[in-house]
């Protein structure tokens, strides 16, 4: 057999596993969500958002501290946090009304640290040359995990302010008997482990099937390892929709977006050649302009909340971040 079948299958087999206990994993991360009195969107920002972001952070480390290549590992977390915008696009596609009209407005809040971090990834990397190391390590990668605790604490606050207030309006999951938190718990731990060693092997086999075509670094990892590395994210974000779980998906995405820069950190601190950031191409900057771009207009959307759907299936602010995704891409091939 040639062996890109053997890849095929193996990416294949990863991806159903991802697809079977990533819809496990949106199913008690709702219970969770209605059985502790946290809001959804803190559960996906933390509960789903640290799973689904596993992958980006094992290709991340290997790809500097094994094979050095941070341009691979730059391409795969901007290209994953474009990925997941997109999704939102997927998701809107799949519901009758808009979106961000049926969402929380607290989202706002994770979209503006998203803004922040993503602007932080981008000056250290355009900046590279005249901002101070510490030991090997980019004075701003102390930076960006100071902004994402701040993150982390500051929308945990924010939910826990407007999830009383909106707890009335929201889908509720109607607990089976015997239901408890702790078999719940077990559950999700069950899935989430499942979920981060099927997503492990994942890059792994679709690098190997993308290598063929003679890709660079840099297009290869944002085309195909982003891809590959943001199915978890996918396949949760589109079983929490199904749930009626619209902030949780929403949550996920955005929470992973900001996850994804915590971990282009924690990759400078593998990076021993010096800082990371010194190291990346500075064409990933288009990335980084045009996710702040589709971040922006998520922002708008939520804010303005869209009522009716202006193109196709889509509403127009989620159409705007299709058409920012399908940019990027023909413009990285034209220019790779």
């Amino acid at each position: 057999m040639d062996p890109i079948y053997s890849y095929i299958a193996g990416f294949a087999l990863c991806a159903t596993i991802i697809i079977y206990s990533g819809s496990k994993l949106s199913f008690y991360g709702e219970q969770i969500a209605n059985l502790t009195g946290m809001g959804k969107a803190w559960v996906g920002l933390i509960l789903m958002a640290s799973v689904t972001s596993l992958p980006e952070l094992i290709t991340g480390i290997s790809s500097v501290a094994i094979i050095k290549a941070p341009d691979l590992a730059a391409g795969d977390i901007f290209g994953s946090c474009v990925f997941n915008l997109l999704i939102l696009s997927v998701l809107d596609a799949r519901i009758k009304q808009p979106l961000f009209s049926i969402v929380k407005s607290s989202h706002i809040v994770a979209a503006i640290f998203g803004i922040i971090l993503m602007t932080l990834a981008g000056l250290a990397i355009y900046l590279s040359n005249e901002i101070p190391s510490i030991f090997w390590i980019s004075s701003l990668t102390f930076v960006i995990f100071g902004v994402y605790l701040l993150a982390v604490w500051g929308i945990f606050n924010y939910d826990q302010v407007t999830h009383a207030e909106s707890s009335a309006t929201q889908t509720s999951f109607s607990s089976t008997p015997g239901t408890n938190l702790r078999n719940v718990t077990v559950g999700y731990g069950l899935h989430a482990s499942i979920v981060i060693v099927a997503a492990v092997f994942l890059p792994f086999f679709g690098e190997h099937i993308a290598t063929k075509s003679g890709m660079g670094n840099s297009l290869f990892g944002t085309l195909f390892i982003a891809a590959a590395t943001s199915l978890p994210e996918l396949v949760v974000s589109l079983a929490a929709l199904k749930l009626g779980s619209t902030d949780m998906a929403v949550g996920n995405l955005l929470g992973s977006n900001i996850f994804n820069i915590f971990i282009l950190g924690i990759d400078d601190i593998f990076y021993r050649s010096g800082s990371l950031f010194k190291h990346i191409s500075s064409s990933h900057l288009i990335s980084v302009f045009i996710t702040i771009l589709m971040t922006a207009v998520v922002i708008l959307g939520l804010l303005f909340k869209p009522k009716k759907k202006k193109v196709w299936h889509f509403s127009l602010d989620t159409f705007i971040i299709l058409l920012l995704y399908f940019f990027l891409i023909s413009y990285i091939i034209a220019n790779k």
